[in-house]
């Protein structure tokens, strides 16, 4: 007899633990112990099973002892592992039990879960123990522990691709005998196995899951509903997750890393990131149907907050919007969100209103009556062009919408027109992409505004075909007042091969030098003198105006 190295399986039931149980139990190197803590639990909690009086008589109903002398007691193997359901480690148990030992987390889907559990007893949020099941994981981060994660699906679909990536995560070896087990009871089994492992007695294997699901029971809805999210927020520490759609990617790299951890507005509350959803009914995923606008944050305070609102109602308004929120929830719901996040400068706000959910799919307005969604999506976000040395455009096939099919004047999301012109772009490997009209003249670039200097002139397009942008009239005053001459009108792409200077304007990137188009170099192919004077310009105006956010200084 000597000291073992245990590994503790924590899961809810009816998530194939014990056939994980008995693939360990192949290993010629491990014994294994089934819910050594159920007596503990019955005793505690005073629960009913059919088999209570059976278990009480045949197991230790002290969990400290069991805890002391069973699982960390000395043995003949050098591992030992323990099947654990998580609603088992109930109050008053030892601390040892999460302190000492190797530990991993197996979850499975409730919708798999729920089909099958009142076989022996009625399903409740309890017996489930998925909140249990977060506790525990949580619990052992907070010991520096962080416990690998497993789904059932995955052992099912790959189970030695599965067992080979924990038998690695609990750093032990992994043994080919662990992949198949013989058929019928086993002398591990507890008392309870003739209530609960009639299927599993059947198997030899991890069998692969239905191609095609049973019917779930809808009397378990609201238990999915209350079960699910924690489900999710388990599956996200998995390290593979098996997709329908394709295979697995590996987590992308943000542009701003502290964006990975951020609160934004939905509906009407705060949520994390990872939560901020909209409904499937909602009109921007039944058919782009929402208005949005692109906020700047300075120094505490919002830059043409009112301006953004004013064009944001004017869509809704255009579109024919219902029951819009009033300005005042609008800019309440925006302060709170910088504020929970602390963004007070150097933040971009993406604010969107849908038309809001639908009773039913389908694309008629007169199917939205729960009112429109507010969505404050707000991030760390410097200008997204390089505003000193200058960006590249092309020149997109792709031609801005006329007046005739879609009013640019209507700020709305469905922005596949863009997106088009923003594909030609990225396949040439530029900046962005200039988008002409319907008559060969430039419009506007998709993503920005665009402005022209020639011969000391600074044109721009009318806002006919183009978005009338709120950075574009402000540095439209900024030329008058800057004592240049311009001239809004028609502009050909030769005139911009050919000009002295180009910028872009927008929210998100403020004025963005151009230097070269269609390979053409502009001007000198640096930063021209008027765009410097201009950037300065603005940068002087969004020092000195703007809303400032409410509690800002308290802040």
């Amino acid at each position: 007899m000597a000291e073992v190295e245990v590994i503790h399986s924590w899961s809810a039931p009816r998530s194939l633990s014990t056939s994980l149980m008995y693939s360990f139990a192949q290993r010629d190197d491990i014994e294994v112990l089934d819910e050594p803590l159920y007596a503990n639990f019955l005793r505690v909690t005073g629960l009913d099973r059919p088999y209570r009086d059976i278990l009480l008589s045949k197991m230790e109903p002290d969990g400290n002892q069991i805890v002391e002398d069973t699982i960390y007691g000395p043995g003949n193997k050098k591992y030992r592992f323990c099947k654990h359901i998580s609603k088992q480690r109930v109050v008053g148990l030892s601390n040892d039990l999460l302190k000492k030992g190797k530990h991993f987390i197996l979850i499975r889907n409730p919708l798999d879960i729920l089909p099958s559990y009142d076989k022996v007893v009625p399903p409740s949020f309890y017996e489930l123990g998925l909140a249990d099941l977060v506790c525990i994981y949580n619990e052992l981060r907070e010991l520096g522990k962080p416990p690998p994660v497993i789904d059932a699906a995955e052992l099912q679909k790959d189970p030695e691709a599965t067992l080979r990536g924990l038998c690695n995560d609990l750093e032990i070896p992994f043994q080919p005998a662990m992949l198949s087990w013989e058929a019928g009871p086993k002398p591990m089994d507890g008392c309870w196995a003739p209530w609960w492992y009639k299927s599993v007695h059947k198997s030899t294997g991890f069998k692969e899951g239905r191609k095609y699901p049973q019917p779930f029971p809808f009397s378990h809805y609201d238990l999915l509903e209350q079960s699910l999210p924690l489900y999710n927020m388990l599956r996200r520490h998995v390290k593979k997750k098996s997709s329908l759609l394709s295979p697995p990617l590996p987590p992308p790299d943000l542009p701003v890393p502290a964006n990975e951890k951020l609160l934004a507005w939905v509906g009407d509350e705060i949520v994390p990131r990872e939560n901020a959803k909209v409904s499937v009914f909602d009109s921007v995923v039944q058919g782009g149907d929402s208005v949005w606008e692109g906020l700047r944050v300075y120094n505490g305070k919002i830059f043409k907050l009112e301006e953004h609102l004013d064009r944001m109602f004017d869509s809704a308004k255009a579109l024919a919007f219902e029951n819009v929120p009033n300005r005042d929830e609008i800019k309440e719901a925006i302060f709170k969100t910088l504020i929970r996040n602390g963004m007070f400068d150097n933040s971009h706000i993406r604010l969107s209103l849908t038309r809001g959910k639908k009773v039913t799919s389908g694309m008629s307005p007169a199917l939205n009556l729960y009112g429109c969604t507010l969505i404050v999506l707000a991030e760390w976000k410097p200008p997204v062009y390089d505003n000193e040395r200058g960006i590249v455009l092309v020149t997109a096939t792709t031609r801005r919408n006329s007046p005739n099919s879609l009013d640019s004047k209507i700020h709305h999301n469905n922005l596949l027109n863009n997106i088009l012109a923003k594909v030609e772009g990225n396949n040439a490997k530029a900046d962005d992409a200039i988008m002409l009209d319907k008559d060969g003249f430039v419009s506007e670039t998709n993503a920005t505004n665009i402005f022209i200097v020639k011969k000391g002139r600074v044109l721009t397009p009318h806002a006919d075909y183009c978005l009338p942008g709120i950075t574009r009239a402000t540095v439209m005053d900024l030329v008058v007042k800057e004592q240049l001459i311009l001239e809004e009108r028609r502009i050909s792409l030769s005139e911009v091969h050919t000009a002295d200077e180009i910028w872009t304007t927008g929210t998100m990137g403020e004025l963005s030098p151009v230097v070269k188009v269609d390979g053409r170099t502009i001007g000198t192919g640096k930063v021209g003198p008027v765009t410097r004077k201009l950037q300065a310009a603005y940068k002087e105006l969004t020092e000195q105006s703007g809303i400032p956010i409410q509690s800002y200084l308290e802040a």
